[in-house]
C-alpha cells in the first residue's frame, strides 16, 4: 500500500464539476439542510414500543476502544491512536436503508436527491450499461474506473436504462447514489438521525475489542465469506466469489454479535461527523460522546464497500475511515440510522 488516497472508495463531486452545477436550484424546499454544524440533532428518546425502533437494535452504550494503533491503514486517514470512548445508549438500524425504504420516502415527500438535481452521479465503469455509454460525461483522473453518468441516481444506479424497480430483489438492496444531505433528510423524516462516527464504530465492533473485522481478525474464518468486497484483481476483474459483484441484499451474510448486518463491505455508510485526520488528537476532542470538529469540507464514511480490496483500498476494516463531500453521490455509498434511547 502507498500513502496515496485510493479513490476507489468513492468519487467526489469535487473530482468532476460543471459550472452550472452549483446554480441548479433544488426542486424541494426541504432540501436546504444546514451543513455548517457537526453535532447531530438529538432525536426524541425512544423505547422498544416506539414504531421507529422496528428493525433496530438497542445498544446500552458504555466505554470501548475506538481506532487502532496498527499501521495497516493509511496515515492520512487518522485511524489512530486507539483511545477510550464512551457513548450513551442508542438504537441502531440492523440493516442499511434499502431501495424500498427510500422509495417510500420519495413517494411520501416528493424529495429530489442531489444526483437528480445535478443530473448525474458516479458509477463504477464496468457497471454502465452499453446503452448508457454515450451518457458518460467524464472519468475521474485519479481513478478512471469511476465515471460521471448523466441520468444515474438512486433509482437508476447504473444509468437511466436500469431501474431498481426492474427486479423485485433490488428493493432489498441498500440504496446508493445518496449524498450526505439526502440521507440526513431521510433520517429527519423518519424521526431518526445519522450515527456519530463513535456510535458507528461502537455498533460495528459488536462488543469485540480491537479486532480487525466485526467478526474477528481473520477475513475468511474457516474459508467462509463474511462480507461483500472485491474478489480478484482490482480493478480488472471481480470473480464474485462472495456471491456478489455489485451490492448484496442488506440481510446477506452473518450479522455481528450486536445483530447488525453488513457493517463491513457492501456499501459505505455516511456518519454525522465532519472528517478530520487529527481532530481526535487535540485537546478539543471529547472522549465522551464525541461528535467531531465543528466544521469541515467532507463528511465521514465508514465500513467499506463491494469495491474494496486489500491491494488498493483496505478500508473494510472496522477501524478504517474515509470521507466525501456532503453533496457527493456514488454507486457504493449508503447509510443506516440511529435513535437516542430513553
Amino acid at each position: 500500500m502507498t500513502d496515496d488516497d485510493p479513490a476507489c472508495c468513492a468519487a467526489s463531486r469535487g473530482d468532476r464539476r460543471r459550472a452550472s452545477d452549483d446554480q441548479r436550484p433544488s426542486r424541494n424546499p426541504d432540501e436546504a439542510i444546514e451543513l455548517t454544524g457537526s453535532h447531530p440533532r438529538r432525536t426524541a428518546p425512544t423505547s422498544e414500543d416506539d414504531d421507529r425502533t422496528r428493525a433496530m437494535v438497542r445498544l446500552d452504550g458504555g466505554t470501548f476502544t475506538m481506532g487502532t494503533d496498527s499501521d495497516v491503514g493509511f496515515p492520512e486517514d487518522g485511524e489512530g491512536p486507539a483511545r477510550e470512548i464512551t457513548v450513551d445508549p442508542f438504537y441502531v438500524d440492523k440493516f442499511a436503508v434499502t431501495n424500498a425504504q427510500f422509495l417510500e420516502f420519495v413517494r411520501e415527500t416528493g424529495y429530489t436527491t442531489d444526483a437528480e438535481r445535478f443530473g448525474w452521479s458516479f458509477v463504477f465503469e464496468d457497471f454502465v450499461n452499453e446503452t448508457d455509454h454515450d451518457r458518460i460525461v467524464q472519468n475521474v483522473a485519479a481513478a478512471p474506473w469511476w465515471v460521471a453518468v448523466e441520468g444515474a441516481d438512486w433509482l437508476h444506479p447504473a444509468g437511466s436504462s436500469e431501474s431498481v424497480l426492474d427486479e423485485q430483489n433490488l428493493l432489498k438492496h441498500p440504496v446508493t447514489h445518496v449524498s450526505w444531505r439526502d440521507v440526513t433528510a431521510y433520517a429527519g423524516w423518519m424521526g431518526k438521525r445519522l450515527p456519530t462516527e463513535a456510535e458507528w464504530e461502537y455498533a460495528a465492533r459488536g462488543g469485540l475489542c480491537q479486532r480487525t473485522f466485526p467478526w474477528g481478525d481473520e477475513l475468511r474464518p474457516d474459508g467462509d465469506h463474511h462480507c461483500n468486497i472485491w474478489q480478484g484483481e482490482f480493478p480488472e476483474h471481480n470473480t464474485g466469489d462472495d456471491g456478489y459483484v455489485r451490492t448484496a441484499p442488506v440481510n446477506e451474510f452473518e450479522p455481528n454479535d450486536y445483530g447488525l448486518y453488513n457493517v463491513a463491505g457492501n456499501v459505505w455508510e455516511w456518519c454525522a461527523d465532519w472528517f478530520s485526520a487529527d481532530y481526535h488528537t487535540t485537546d478539543d476532542y471529547s472522549h465522551d460522546n464525541p461528535t467531531g470538529p465543528n466544521e469541515g469540507t467532507e463528511r465521514v464514511m465508514r465500513g467499506g464497500s463491494h469495491l474494496c480490496h486489500r491491494s488498493w483500498c483496505n478500508r473494510y476494516r472496522v477501524a478504517a475511515r474515509s470521507k466525501n463531500a456532503p453533496n457527493s453521490s456514488t454507486g457504493n455509498i449508503g447509510f443506516r440510522c440511529v435513535v437516542d434511547a430513553a
